[in-house]
């Protein structure tokens, strides 16, 4: 195998690693997050402080994904969480960020628009 050959193996290698990452969390589907919701679900607003102020979903807390790490502490394990974000990247990657904590009933909403009305 020459060089060229192991670089693009390793590139795609990467691609499917990626893809696999973005898959691992989707977005939701609609009742599901109603579902949780209705259940009692935390709802979590992963969007900075500034987004937040403007529209935003009723009894949703603001915690940015920068921050989510150091207020883990602060989201009950035994509840569900709803997480949402503008587009949905952010909450997806929220969702995995507590996952890999060990929270187990979270799900990405996506973005604030996708959210239940």
């Amino acid at each position: 195998m020459d060089n060229n050959t192991s670089l693009y193996l390793g590139i795609a290698a990467l691609a499917a690693l990626v893809i696999f990452q973005r898959l691992r969390t989707r977005k939701a589907p609609a009742p599901v997050v109603l579902e949780k919701i209705k259940a009692g679900a935390r709802i979590i607003d992963v969007r900075s402080p500034q987004e937040f102020a403007g529209p935003s979903y009723p009894k949703a807390k603001n915690i940015p994904l920068d921050l989510l790490p150091s207020r883990m502490a602060d989201l009950p394990k035994d509840k569900p969480i709803v997480l949402y974000c503008a587009s949905g990247a952010r909450s997806a990657q929220a969702a995995r960020m507590l996952k890999k904590a060990g929270f187990q009933d979270v799900v990405s909403a996506g973005g604030l628009g996708n959210m239940p009305r």
